[in-house]
């Protein structure tokens, strides 16, 4: 396990950290807690007049009548082209050396790569499954973009698929993390449901979706219809479901950027925590406190819909396990999600190669997805100074969106990541946990969070959504199929908001959709 460097901090800066932690926060010095780890080595401390630096370069805009300094620049210096085509999300960081994006171009081709069944003479490729819900991890990151629900009866939901866990009493890991909520996988499914099978094995189930369109009235006689969806676990493969089993619609999120969302210091996300909403601004963000794989501790959570893991590493190595079926040094088994109830899956031929430390996918290549994954950039804004956009920005404050979807942020000083090191990006993301109420609730916690919470998504680059992945469909399960659906849909600590974004004149919510879309 690699070394982890630990930060630390005083309660007095950020007492809200106080009470996450109990037998896992051992005091390092009179009054100090842990941070959790930053997933970093060779972090380079800031500076006291770096620190007064950040804070003006990433305090929320008070003039709307020009873009801030570098709002242009949403990556900072690693921002790319904003290309035309569908190849928008998959151009390598703007900074990243001649030698790194050799790295970054093999990483692509392992992300690209077709899996195959094992026994195969293809060695380097064999190992898929056998029980699978892709067989690229570019499969579901259509384009490195977002995935999309399934559309009519005949298509099957490559991009899209169903977790799947049950209640359990305890975690021995996660004992001493506060409000932390344990579960287990189910005992035959595991933990997501996987809908193809290899030669001889059949698959876990198909997903059925259905809607119900639901009108809303907004301001000056417009109106909006959203889709609201029932998921069905259709055609079971292996037997019912456990009675308690608890199922949440995931679609592939975007990519790109998440390097950038790695960086950002710890510190930074817990300080804008607000549990008790001690400002009495309504938001009440919370940080999820998982457990690393890779670093063996609690951890703060920033990737995945609901904030459920730690590190792109440990993201990607996961997503290789329950997507594909491929072992890696994180989840060695080579039979991916299969259980001990799914005997042939396990007893199957796999694609461990003793060449590879017994794995399909072996400490390099893991370590080459997660450089590829980490260094896909951020397109640069589109028409940031224009008056719709300027007026939409203002809309966009005024309305109180910024509660949660935090502009900027200073990325850590990194020795060994340069392409993320000490930039000022604008991710509009606070990487906390919000309550968004009854109507997007999946009712299934992972780990803090709760079956009602769900993690801020970055809104970089969502106005070229339609344009790479051919679609315009938002939210965790893609029932939005337009921006402006998409915020009709908040709720919880959102609610207000949304009624603001009801209640305002049209023009005021076509310049709101307008710079989102110019993000």
């Amino acid at each position: 396990m690699p070394s982890l460097r630990l930060r630390w901090i005083r309660p007095g800066r950020l007492a809200v950290i106080a009470g996450l932690i109990g037998t896992v926060a051992c005091a390092q010095g009179p009054g100090d807690l842990p941070l959790l780890g930053d997933p970093h080595l060779n972090i380079i401390p800031r500076t006291a007049a770096e620190a007064a630096r950040i804070a003006a370069a990433t305090a929320l805009a008070d003039d709307f009548t020009t873009p801030q300094a570098f709002e242009g620049l949403p990556a900072g210096a690693a921002t790319v082209r904003a290309r035309t085509t569908a190849d928008a999300f998959s151009d390598p960081s703007g900074n990243i050396s001649f030698d790194r994006e050799l790295d970054f171009r093999v990483g692509n081709g392992l992300f690209r790569k077709l899996w195959v069944s094992a026994p195969s003479s293809t060695l380097a490729s064999d190992g898929l499954g056998p029980l699978y819900n892709a067989r690229a991890c570019q499969s579901c990151h259509i384009k490195d973009g977002r995935g999309h629900p399934p559309e009519g009866a005949e298509q099957s939901a490559v991009s899209m698929f169903l977790r799947i866990s049950i209640p359990a009493d305890t975690d021995v890991l996660m004992a001493g993390v506060a409000e932390y909520l344990a579960t287990a996988p189910d005992p035959v499914y595991g933990g997501q449901l996987q809908d193809f099978g290899t030669a001889g094995h059949v698959a876990e189930y198909r997903l059925d979706v259905a809607y119900e369109e639901v009108a809303v009235a907004l301001s000056e006689g417009e109106s909006a219809s959203l889709r609201q969806p029932t998921y069905r676990a259709a055609d079971l493969g292996y037997g019912p479901l456990h009675p308690d089993a608890m199922l949440s619609p995931r679609v592939a999120p975007q990519m790109i950027g998440l390097g950038l969302l790695e960086a950002i210091p710890a510190a930074d996300i817990l300080a804008l925590a607000d549990p008790d909403d001690a400002d009495g601004d309504g938001i009440s963000g919370r940080p999820n406190i998982v457990w690393s794989v890779e670093y063996g501790m609690p951890m703060l959570g920033r990737f995945g819909l609901k904030a459920g893991t730690a590190t792109i590493r440990e993201q990607s190595a996961a997503a290789f396990s329950g997507d594909i079926g491929i072992s890696t040094p994180l989840f060695p088994d080579p039979w991916g999600d299969c259980t001990a109830a799914q005997t042939a899956c396990r007893t199957a031929i796999h694609g461990d190669d003793a060449g590879q430390g017994g794995l399909e996918v072996d400490a390099q290549g893991l370590d080459l997805v997660t450089f590829y994954s980490r260094n896909l950039g951020v397109p640069a804004r589109r028409d940031e100074a224009g008056p719709e956009v300027l007026r939409g920005k203002a809309v966009f404050y005024q309305t109180g969106c910024t509660g949660c979807h935090r502009p900027a942020f200073v990325t850590h000083r990194l020795a060994d990541q340069p392409e993320q090191s000490f930039q000022l990006i604008w991710p509009y993301t606070d990487l906390l946990l919000h309550d968004m109420g009854d109507g997007l609730a999946d009712n299934r916690p992972e780990a803090r969070s709760t079956g009602t919470e769900w993690r801020t998504p970055p809104l970089w680059g969502i106005g070229l959504t339609q344009q790479v992945s051919g679609h315009s469909t938002f939210l965790h399960d893609g029932r939005a199929r337009t921006l402006l659906e998409a915020i009709l849909w908040h709720g919880g600590e959102a609610q207000a908001a949304r009624d603001r974004v009801v209640d305002m004149p049209a023009a005021d919510r076509a310049d709101l959709i307008r710079f989102l879309e110019s993000l």
